[in-house]
């Protein structure tokens, strides 16, 4: 007897080397929000994360050890805020928006190794991760969605 077709199998898989390729390129365009809190947590000096958003985001909260440096003003600031062969990883504010991939291609475009967070600052706020505002660092508590609720990683 066939089997059926699902959903999933309408569209066969890539062959390994292709689906190999595929990945590697997207891990070295990407990062998520538990590495980039490794790197800060241990000071990492070849990491630079950046908050492109506006003024306004940036006030209401941000990655606890970012830098602010909007999109539009890469090309004029980029070289007094990340320095000679440091990785650049920018977000925005999550998932929903590409403003980091608009700063990540500027970064680029200049010549700087850049990935873009996954998330953005909406799954780092919702991983219980330091939040940085005039007032202080802050955490908010985990979302079950989004992280095991012990606080532990995810291990992935």
């Amino acid at each position: 007897m066939p089997l059926l077709s699902s959903p999933v199998t309408v569209v066969p898989a890539a062959e390994s080397a292709v689906a190999v390729a595929h990945f590697a390129a997207r891990l070295a365009f990407e990062t998520d929000v538990s590495d980039v809190a490794a790197a800060l947590a241990t000071g990492a000096p070849d990491v630079v994360v950046v908050d492109t958003r506006g003024v306004q985001g940036w006030s209401q909260g941000h990655v606890a050890g970012a830098v602010h440096l909007p999109t539009d003003e890469i090309a004029a600031r980029a070289a007094e805020v990340v320095p000679e062969g440091a990785t650049v990883v920018t977000y925005c504010w999550g998932p929903g928006c590409n403003g980091a991939t608009r700063a990540a291609l500027e970064f680029a475009r200049l010549g700087h190794p850049v990935k873009e967070m996954l998330g953005g600052f909406e799954y780092w706020a919702r991983e219980g991760l330091p939040v940085e505002t005039s007032e202080g660092i802050s955490r908010r508590v985990p979302d079950p969605l989004t992280v095991p609720v012990s606080g532990v990683s995810c291990a992935c």
